[in-house]
């Protein structure tokens, strides 16, 4: 028996998120991996992604770790994982890890990316990979904005509810607005998120944008922490997980947040 860490890129358009669930036909990339590790090696096994990403929701860059009696050669496991999979999940890598690894507990940190297309034009080809935002928008205000959640605060206004968590304290490492063109991507980092945390951040910055609301606004939100009173919950197509960390894999921004 050998513990394998295995990271997936997926597209989430067909997907009722990453984590299995009861119910007849309903396609998750948990459930269509298990099936296809059992078509590989002809073993029921069980698989344990860093996060549970919503339906529609993509990843860059998800972890699964996942224990197997396989002979398959590691160098080959990715193409081999990947010949059984469905066209919308690849697997990218695999490495063997001690068997305490754990993909959800161990990570120290994950990085999500939104993506906004900035225009009045419809998209065809990329409808399904980013949120059309037609307002116009000013990046340094949505950067002040962003500069305001930076940090260690209880996001309990950005946090949806469903969520069983104990706090809704958590720690953003960086948040970064960038844009070229009508293309605007919104980058994330922190220790940890809330359910649909980054979707409402990303919701209430584009308000800070268009000017409906402001930076001193996005404060007295974060500091009021009341549900409903920042911007709204932005479409799941848009958003990518991008990367997740684990211990010695910390970032400049993680190193040198105080």
């Amino acid at each position: 028996m050998r513990r394998l860490k295995v990271t997936l890129e997926y597209d989430g358009t067909n997907f009722a998120g990453f984590q299995k669930q009861t119910g007849t036909g309903i396609r998750t990339v948990q459930g269509v991996l298990e099936e296809s590790l059992k078509r590989l090696t002809g073993e029921d096994i069980l698989t344990i992604g860093a996060g549970r990403t919503d339906s529609g929701v993509h990843a860059l860059s998800q972890v699964v770790h996942l224990d197997t009696c396989s002979p398959i050669p590691l160098d080959r496991f990715p193409a081999a994982l990947s010949g059984q999979l469905p066209p919308d999940v690849v697997a990218l890598d695999a490495a063997l890890v001690d068997a305490s690894f754990h993909a959800r507990y161990k990570a120290i940190a994950k990085r999500y990316s939104y993506l906004v297309f900035n225009s009045g034009m419809h998209q065809a080809l990329w409808r399904n990979y980013c949120y059309r935002f037609p307002s116009s928008l000013d990046m340094v205000t949505m950067q002040k904005g962003a500069a305001v959640l930076t940090g260690e605060h209880d996001f309990m206004a950005f946090s949806a509810a469903g969520s069983s968590v104990k706090s809704t304290v958590r720690r953003i490492f960086s948040f970064n607005v960038e844009h070229q063109g009508d293309w605007v991507k919104i980058t994330v980092t922190a220790g940890g998120f809330l359910y649909k945390m980054v979707r409402l951040m990303v919701g209430t910055l584009l308000d800070v944008g268009r000017g409906k609301l402001s930076p001193d606004q996005v404060k007295e939100i974060l500091e009021a922490g009341e549900r409903g009173q920042g911007g709204p919950t932005v479409p799941p197509q848009g958003l990518y997980l991008a990367r997740v960390y684990y211990p010695g894999e910390e970032t400049r921004d993680m190193r040198e947040f105080p």
